[in-house]
């Protein structure tokens, strides 16, 4: 029995949604631990694609159970709409397959208009924010003025909490932003039909993947975002607002630490980011163009374009670290098909000496400077490798330079964005 989590190595969009597509294949159970809609998952199944933002992307195989842990924050109508969309294309066909648990945030209205209110004050110190609410929410939660899935299901709790909450947030909506107020009346109703959908989904998820554990069934753990959006360990305040290392998948679920047993960080051949901050690698020249069209590099939630840069050591090798990453599975290799020569950023240097680790210190962080190595590029189509001895050797040299630099072994390689454009060099469920 093995129990696995998968976790963004770099600042999220690595291709996290195919991998854990491909290793549900050897799961039970998929679970997402932390998060919002503001994650999107791109999957390409059949020649189909798919994008979920809530629902693991576990949904796409029949036969497993799919569960949303309490870590996630939830907007009911975009989780309502993705099961509605998935029963469109003849999925889901089995509502038990699907579990939210009872514990999780629910994104309000007010929440929604706060961070969109926000974001537009703040001028030239933007975040980055996708405006979901995500934050907002987040700060709610532990603030304890959240309403959980559990309130919205009680309506005279959810009558009580919501009557409460929408006095303190008109207030902020109104005098601090100029906003419109919201209606108790509009967002009750709205919100009381919500919960009627959902009732179906709902469940104690910690108890049910406890008991699913014992049983020597194997769990999937899947989380959205990367490494450097941790609220506590990434590029702080250029983060998420949740815990996306591997910790949070315990505490996002409440599955013990000892029942992890595998942790398989996702990484590009390359590096992108979306949204504000620190990005020592980045390439802001015609070959960051050139990278941003060959790998599609624009986000599945906003469309926003990503910036792109070189593959950068320093980050994953402190992914590896804060995460104990036991492999790496390397995304879109064959996006650097037509490079002549390829620059991996092997360390930093700040103000003319060597940095050890990612400084905590923002102003530091920003004046890092990359020192590159060069390797030659293999200049042709890799696509339609299926083994790794197919690859040719230059491409080769570079997966194993990559192993050497981050000191941590690749367990899976991908050419492409269909299932069979894998190759799974080492099993982490065996």
């Amino acid at each position: 029995m093995a129990n696995v989590v998968v976790v963004g190595a770099q600042w999220g969009d690595e291709g996290k949604g195919k991998v854990v597509d491909i290793y549900t294949e050897h799961a039970d159970d998929v679970v997402r631990y932390q998060g919002g809609n503001n994650a999107g998952h791109t999957l390409v199944v059949d020649g189909e694609k798919t994008i979920l933002h809530l629902i693991p992307s576990g949904i796409l195989h029949e036969g497993k159970r799919c569960v949303i842990g309490n870590g996630v924050v939830l907007d009911p109508e975009v989780f309502i709409m993705e099961i509605t969309r998935l029963k469109e294309k003849g999925r889901l066909k089995d509502d038990s397959a699907l579990l939210v648990s009872e514990s999780v945030h629910i994104i309000m209205p007010y929440h929604k208009r706060i961070d969109l209110a926000r974001e537009a004050k703040s001028g030239d110190k933007k975040i980055g924010t996708t405006g979901r609410g995500i934050g907002p929410t987040y700060e709610d939660k532990i603030g304890r003025r959240g309403i959980r899935l559990m309130d919205l299901l009680d309506p005279e709790i959810f009558a009580r909490k919501l009557r409460e909450y929408l006095e303190e947030k008109n207030f902020i909506l109104e005098k601090m932003f100029g906003e419109e107020p919201l209606s108790f009346d509009e967002v009750y109703t709205t919100y009381s039909g919500y919960a009627e959908i959902l009732r179906k989904y709902v469940a104690n998820t910690s108890l049910i993947l406890h008991k699913d554990i014992e049983a020597g069934k194997k769990l999937l753990f899947e989380g959205a975002q990367g490494t450097l959006l941790d609220v506590d360990h990434g590029t702080y305040p250029f983060v998420t607002s949740s815990s996306t290392c591997v910790g949070g998948a315990c505490t996002g679920t409440g599955v013990s630490p000892r029942e992890i047993h595998e942790i398989i960080g996702i990484s590009k051949a390359y590096v992108t980011r979306v949204g504000s901050g620190p990005f020592p690698t980045e390439l802001l020249d015609a070959e960051g163009e050139k990278l941003r069209q060959a790998g599609n590099e624009f986000g599945s939630t906003t469309g926003r374009p990503r910036r792109c840069g070189w593959f950068d050591a320093m980050v994953v090798r402190f992914a590896v670290r804060v995460n104990g990453l036991t492999g790496v599975a390397l995304t879109k290799l064959d996006v650097l098909n037509d490079f002549d020569t390829i620059k991996i950023c092997t360390g930093y240097t700040y103000e003319g000496k060597p940095v050890e680790d990612l400084p905590a210190n923002l102003a530091v962080f920003e004046k890092c400077q990359p020192v590159y190595e060069e390797m030659p590029g293999w200049k042709c189509d890799i696509s339609g490798a299926r083994r790794f001895e197919d690859l040719p050797e230059k491409a080769r040299q570079y997966v194993h330079r990559l192993e050497e630099l981050t000191g941590c072994p690749i367990v899976l390689v991908s050419v492409g964005p269909g299932r069979d454009q894998t190759m799974i060099l080492r099993n982490p469920f065996a």
